[in-house]
């Protein structure tokens, strides 16, 4: 038997789902930027 899930928590849960797909792009768009800035400045030297 499925357990029911009441309306507040599953709007709860899409929300967390949301929050960790923008967490995890802002993660990716920062990371991406770290590795140029490594690149640009090992160019440098």
């Amino acid at each position: 038997m499925i357990p029911r899930v009441d309306a507040s928590l599953m709007s709860e849960m899409k929300d967390m789902a949301e929050e960790n797909r923008r967490l995890k792009r802002m993660y990716a768009e920062m990371s991406m930027q770290n590795d140029l800035l490594k690149e640009a400045l090992g160019k440098k030297r």
